[in-house]
């Protein structure tokens, strides 16, 4: 069994790094935050202050010392590296309740390589429209006819909407692929249980980006043919590894179909000699894995467990999230960027202040320097916001200790 450490000695820990590492603000948001360190704090602070967006807060209890050590410095070919590397994927589809016949793989470069990997295999044999309404989906809408080029050889449809919205889903095709993030994580937009939208019967393929949504949202499998995250974000994982869940109708494609004058790279390849490439996803990596980081999941996978497995994360996101609605219903100040509660994120959650883009940088800033709250601005491209995240690695405790603390540093810096 895998032992956790007392939770008050991994969050010592992790606050004392965090302390360390805190990187320097901006002259003027250091110049800004000296003048409010006199004012008196309005509770207790969060007893873990991380609350980023990726790569996201480790589990509580975590220590990387209960990390097992057996499969370092051993070949991941070997008959431990490959039995690591199995269980991890066995463990992932148990606990998504993922179907007996879609595949699981580990594959390089997080979700951006494992996304990247379906679209440069796949894509080209239909139509497709692309749906996008953050700068991630817009990232592969520009992939898809910049750099694959595919309107030289198929009608590329995009459906887009602003932060904060989703495009008209309903418009999207049966029989044409269709691309599209299940969360965007920088708009704190998700679509709606169930994705009613896209047909039983299709003819094309759904490639969704879930990095963000797998292991906080039910996952309707049934209507998902390329499902793709990354261990960084909901379980707190560590970086550069991808998933990749392909349905059965995945698999065809990918035996059926060759992309004319398209080489791929090896790290791309996912078949050989026109078939799928199995050993993929039986723990035969494309290349070499971290074993450390792959221990490091597994350990992710066990505390899931211990709280309720998928259903349990779920709900700690749900409560994380409800938290913060109940603030925002409180004050007149604060707003989410997802107006609408059913396309709302319990993961990434977005909120607009009622302040300057400058005021905003100092508010961040603030809770920084009080290390109350780290790498909670919101993302370059979005409009001027905060991102408070909200997956279950972050404890509902601390959520509600944040919130008097951004009441706080609304007065400082909108008196200041």
């Amino acid at each position: 069994m895998m032992r956790f450490a007392p939770q008050q000695a991994a969050r010592a820990a992790s606050v004392a790094f965090a302390q360390q590492a805190a990187p320097a603000a901006s002259v003027a948001a250091q110049a800004l935050t000296a003048r409010f360190m006199s004012a008196a704090a309005p509770g207790p602070k969060p007893a873990n202050p991380e609350f980023s967006s990726g790569p996201c807060k480790k589990h509580p209890g975590y220590n990387i010392a209960n990390l097992p050590t057996s499969s370092l410095g051993r070949s991941h070919r070997s008959k431990l590296g490959k039995e690591r590397l199995k269980f991890a994927i066995d463990e992932t589809k148990r606990m998504l309740n993922i179907p007996d016949d879609y595949l699981v793989g580990i594959v390089p470069a997080s979700d951006t390589g494992a996304y990247e990997m379906a679209m440069w295999n796949m894509l080209g044999a239909k139509d497709i429209d692309v749906c996008h309404w953050e700068s991630f989906g817009k990232g592969w809408f520009g992939d898809a006819i910049s750099h694959l080029k595919l309107r030289d050889t198929v009608e590329v449809t995009e459906h887009t909407a602003g932060y904060g919205e989703l495009p008209d889903l309903t418009k999207t095709k049966s029989d044409r692929d269709i691309l599209f993030t299940f969360n965007g994580t920088t708009s704190g937009v998700r679509v709606e249980d169930g994705c009613d939208w896209i047909a039983d019967d299709r003819t094309g393929l759904t490639l969704c980006d879930a990095t963000s949504a797998v292991f906080a949202m039910n996952m309707p499998w049934e209507k998902l043919d390329v499902t793709t995250y990354s261990w960084q974000k909901v379980l707190g994982g560590e970086g550069a590894h991808g998933m990749l869940v392909l349905s059965p109708a995945a698999v065809a494609r990918l035996e059926s179909y060759t992309p004319e004058n398209r080489p791929l790279p090896k790290i791309f390849r996912l078949t050989k000699k026109g078939k799928l490439d199995a050993g993929i996803f039986k723990g035969a990596t494309i290349n070499t894995p971290s074993m450390i980081c792959v221990e490091d999941y597994i350990d992710a996978l066990a505390w899931a467990e211990s709280v309720g497995g998928n259903d349990g994360l779920i709900k700690i996101s749900n409560a994380n999230l409800a938290v913060i609605e109940k603030f925002e219903s409180e004050n007149e100040w604060i707003g989410f960027l997802a107006k609408d509660k059913a396309i709302r994120s319990n993961t990434s959650v977005c909120c607009t202040l009622d302040l300057t883009p400058e005021q905003i940088k100092a508010f961040v800033a603030l809770l920084d320097k009080e290390n109350v709250a780290l790498d909670i601005g919101g993302y370059r491209d979005a409009p001027p916001s905060i991102r408070i995240w909200c997956g279950a690695t972050v404890e509902t405790a601390d959520v509600e200790a944040l919130m008097p603390w951004l009441q706080w540093a609304y007065d400082e810096v909108k008196t200041n």
